[in-house]
């Protein structure tokens, strides 16, 4: 039985664990002949104190984000990918991806670093790798990085 995907999501934010996760999600989507979306979500929660103060860090952070979505659309394109989306979003990462998101698009897969930029945030209420895991409708594939890979199975 061959399992074939339509929509690839692959959220991005900037981190090493996040072009792991892209890189394997291009691949997949050139295989599997998949449109390719590349999401960022702007974390509003951590603009809430400071734009009260800057307003300029919000526009700064977006500009950011669309700047770094293009880079991987081009990157997509030049590996081979045809049918590339980009999708700029606000709110909680954790939320957004598993649930609006995935389900607007139709996504049958989502692609996701093992962690992410925010430490204090996985370490207090858990990664947004984990509450995508729980709460998507869809297959997720958690990309992992060398080091978690060689560790892994060496608890017996």
């Amino acid at each position: 039985m061959s399992i074939r995907y339509n929509t690839i999501l692959v959220a991005v934010d900037g981190s090493d664990e996040a072009k792991r996760a892209f890189r394997k999600a291009a691949l997949m989507a050139k295989d599997h002949e998949a449109k390719l979306l590349l999401t960022h979500i702007v974390d509003t929660r951590t603009f809430a104190s400071v734009e009260h103060y800057d307003r300029t860090i919000f526009s700064e952070a977006e500009q950011y984000a669309k700047d770094m979505l293009n880079e991987y659309k081009a990157l997509a394109e030049k590996e081979g990918v045809t049918d590339v989306t980009l999708v700029l979003d606000y709110g909680s990462p954790k939320v957004k991806i598993a649930k609006d998101v995935a389900k607007k698009h139709n996504v049958d897969l989502i692609v996701t670093g093992a962690t992410g930029l925010n430490a204090v945030e996985r370490f207090l209420i858990g990664s947004v790798s984990e509450h995508i895991t729980r709460h998507a409708a869809c297959d997720v594939l958690i990309v992992r990085t060398e080091t978690e890979q060689a560790g892994a199975g060496n608890d017996a």
